[in-house]
């Protein structure tokens, strides 16, 4: 069966995204056991998305912007940003693939962002990410203020 990214589509997963407690929503294209994992992934601005990578096992995800504006921010293991990426729709750079093993983590910085996201698969919750042990806990009273230093430093 043929599966269509349209409009439709990027604004129903907007909307969820607008009316979850995290203030994200994936629509997934894919079934958790496939090798590959597609999916939308509707992020809100004040969505904190905890520094994580995939090492155990490797994998390798990419992002590429459809709606909106957002940013991808790099770590070395220490916690420091050593690179941000600003993915926006009519900008220079659209996407970015993300290696094995590389701490990230992406922010929102528009209503209504939305990424298409492409993960090596399958997904099982225990082992998908490492989450950083310098960073905040999502639900931490830190993370306000951490998710407020990321956005200064990419804007």
């Amino acid at each position: 069966m043929v599966k269509c990214i349209d409009n439709e589509i990027l604004t129903e997963t907007s909307e969820r995204a607008k009316g979850s407690p995290r203030l994200r929503m994936n629509y997934n294209f894919h079934e958790l056991s496939d090798p590959v994992q597609r999916m939308l992934n509707a992020i809100e601005p004040e969505s904190y998305i905890s520094p994580h990578r995939h090492s155990e096992p490797e994998k390798m995800e990419l992002f590429l912007v459809l709606r909106g504006r957002g940013a991808v921010i790099i770590f070395d293991d220490a916690g420091r940003v050593t690179d941000t990426y600003i993915l926006e729709v009519g900008g220079d750079t659209l996407g970015v693939e993300i290696p094995p093993g590389v701490w990230h983590s992406i922010l929102s910085l528009e209503e209504g962002t939305v990424f298409f996201e492409v993960k090596d698969g399958p997904y099982i919750a225990a082992t998908d990410k490492d989450f950083a042990p310098w960073a905040p806990a999502p639900g931490d009273e830190s993370v306000q203020s951490y998710l407020k230093e990321l956005e200064d430093m990419v804007e």
